[in-house]
This record gives C-alpha cells, sequence and structure tokens, in this order.
C-alpha cells in the first residue's frame, strides 16, 4: 500500500489561473454532452484549436467500463480564451474491439497537425497518432500495443527521429495495480517506435505515490524543453470526493526541463506541483473532484505561457505564467 503524500499541496506563485475559468463546460458545446476536459490545445493555422474529450453518456452510463458514450469535440479561437465550438463532434472510434477514443494530445509538426489519444479496447488500452490538416478528416497513422496510453509528441525532430512521451501499465513489474512511470521513445515515421526508456519515475517525484504519466506535448525553450507532467498521490483513507462512492486519488500539475539534443536527460525538476487543486471548479462539485491534468501548452512571443487543464474531469480552465519563471522552478 502506498504511503500517503502528508501536507497540502499547494500550485506554485509564478501560475495565475485566468479569471474566466472555466474556459469551457458542457453548456458552451451545442450537442449532447455531460463533460467537457482534457483537451489538447495548439496553435495551427492562424488560430487556436482546441480538441475536447466529450463525455456524453449519463452518470451510470460513464461508469461502464464498456461504456461507449465518448467522442472528441473541436473548438476555435482569436485569442485563446473565448472559444467557438464547432456544430459536431470532429473524432470518434467504435467498432467490435475498440469501445472508445479520448484524451487528444495536439502537436504541430512541420505544417501539419498531428494528435495522440488514448483507446479503450477490449483487450486493453492502446495509444493512438493521427494527423489531420482541417480537423474533418483524421488519418490514424499508428496504434500501440496494450496497455499504453497519455502520450504526447515532441514538436519537431530531435537526432532525426520522432519523440514521444508516455505511460505504459508496467503492473508486474512495479508490484502492485498502480505505479507507473514516464517513458520516452523514438521513431523514424510515426509509425514503428523504439529505443524506449525510463524518464521520469514515481519515486523521483516528492508529491506523487501513485503514478506520473506526461501532460501537455513539451515547448521548445532557450534552456531546454520545457515538460508537463501529471502526478497522482493516492490515500486510502479518503472518502466520496465525486461522482464515485470513493474517489481516493489526487492529480497535479508538475514540470521539468528536458535537454535540447538529449531529451532523455531532465535537466530539473520542480520539486513541487505547479498545480494544484485549490479552486472551487477544481475541488467541489466535479465528476472526480482534485483532479488537474494539463493537456495543453502554448508559448506566446510575449514570453507568456499559457497552459490548458482539465479540472475535476469536468471542464477545460486555462492558467499562465512567464516562461522564464517555469524555467527557474526547474533550475532551482
Amino acid at each position: 500500500m502506498s504511503i500517503p503524500i502528508t501536507g497540502l499541496l499547494k500550485s506554485s506563485q509564478v501560475i495565475q489561473r485566468h479569471p474566466n475559468n472555466p474556459i469551457l463546460d458542457a453548456a458552451r458545446v451545442p450537442y449532447p454532452t455531460a463533460l467537457v476536459f482534457n483537451a489538447g490545445v495548439t496553435k495551427f493555422n492562424g488560430r487556436y484549436v482546441m480538441v475536447f474529450r466529450n463525455d456524453y453518456g449519463s452518470v451510470s452510463e460513464q461508469r461502464l467500463e464498456s461504456s461507449s458514450t465518448t467522442d472528441l469535440g473541436i473548438a476555435y479561437s482569436q485569442d485563446g480564451i473565448h472559444w467557438e465550438v464547432g456544430p459536431k463532434p470532429c473524432f470518434k472510434m467504435n467498432d467490435g474491439e475498440i469501445i472508445r477514443a479520448y484524451d487528444p494530445r495536439l502537436t504541430v509538426i512541420d505544417g501539419r497537425c498531428y494528435m495522440c489519444f488514448a483507446v479503450d479496447t477490449q483487450h486493453g488500452i492502446r495509444g493512438g497518432i493521427a494527423v489531420t490538416d482541417d480537423f474533418e478528416k483524421f488519418e490514424v497513422l499508428s496504434l500501440s500495443t496494450p496497455d499504453l496510453r497519455n502520450m504526447v509528441l515532441f514538436p519537431e525532430k530531435i537526432g532525426g527521429n520522432y519523440v514521444r512521451l508516455e505511460r505504459p501499465f508496467t503492473v508486474y513489474s512495479r508490484g502492485g495495480l498502480d505505479r507507473f512511470d514516464t517513458w520516452i521513445s523514438e521513431s523514424p515515421d510515426l509509425v514503428y517506435w523504439g529505443n524506449s526508456d525510463l524518464l521520469l519515475a514515481v519515486e523521483q517525484v516528492p508529491f506523487a505515490n501513485d503514478k506520473v504519466g506526461p501532460a501537455a506535448p513539451p515547448i521548445r525553450t532557450e534552456r531546454g524543453w520545457l515538460t508537463t507532467f501529471h502526478a497522482v498521490d493516492i490515500d486510502h483513507a479518503r472518502g466520496k470526493n465525486g461522482w464515485e462512492s470513493a474517489w481516493k486519488k489526487r492529480y497535479t500539475g508538475g514540470i521539468m526541463l528536458l535537454d535540447l539534443h538529449n531529451p532523455k536527460k531532465v535537466i530539473g525538476m520542480y520539486k513541487e506541483p505547479l498545480l494544484a487543486p485549490e479552486a472551487s471548479y477544481e475541488t467541489d462539485g466535479g465528476f472526480r473532484n482534485d483532479v488537474i491534468f494539463p493537456g495543453g501548452m502554448i508559448l506566446e512571443p510575449s514570453g507568456e505561457v499559457k497552459i490548458y487543464y482539465g479540472s475535476a474531469d469536468t471542464v477545460v480552465c486555462l492558467a499562465t505564467a512567464h516562461v522564464d519563471d517555469l524555467v527557474q522552478l526547474c533550475l532551482k
């Protein structure tokens, strides 16, 4: 059993939650939806683009592992704050083997937008990569073997190869049901992946005792790849904290800096959460309270970094910070 994380976790003082939070919720989606969260966000062809997870089934349906009541919606913005949702979902996978696709992450590489996503199947969770030029047609390039998820791509080739972060479910090697770490792999073509290495383990993160994994795709800075990750702590003494009879986990957002030329090297990591559940829309009244999950990060010309995150598995929110402050957190 994991040792509980003691004390209240707080967000870094360099981070600011946007006053418009939540910036997207179910009420602003023009078709059936119950929960809108864990969105991928990027800039593409001169505007901000968000692909969000859309859970439209009832609570009872969402409790079922076999539920297919999830698709992906599309939204556009001129400022990254005010969003206009498209008239219909943009992506869904469902057949005899595949149950649903969810949790999108967007990365622009050489003028095309690539989307990583998770896929629930009858035989485990798989990670997928698709590419699109218009968010109407998607070409699925690859699906991993089970069990793999939370994949994100770097926005350029490194050493001649594409690079991704991922979180495999290494149950047997870690002595329990939950003990999952962040790994890094590379590929010549976005289809065949290998040369995999452990990047960040649970025991390296003081505010995690359950799992750590990729969050938003990394952004390039002069000092290195600024990279967010999700960190999870579990306390079996926790009671009801959302829709479930007992939700015992807390998700926070962390940040680290990876070497520009060798991203398998962690230059520095902030030893406290960058974002911890504190605001009312993060801690109360949600599908699963006390959950923060960064899914998109954009570096503006001014040096401002926009971090988009899912809150309480219910809404999409925005936090900002200056890139220099974030880098310095990692290098402390």
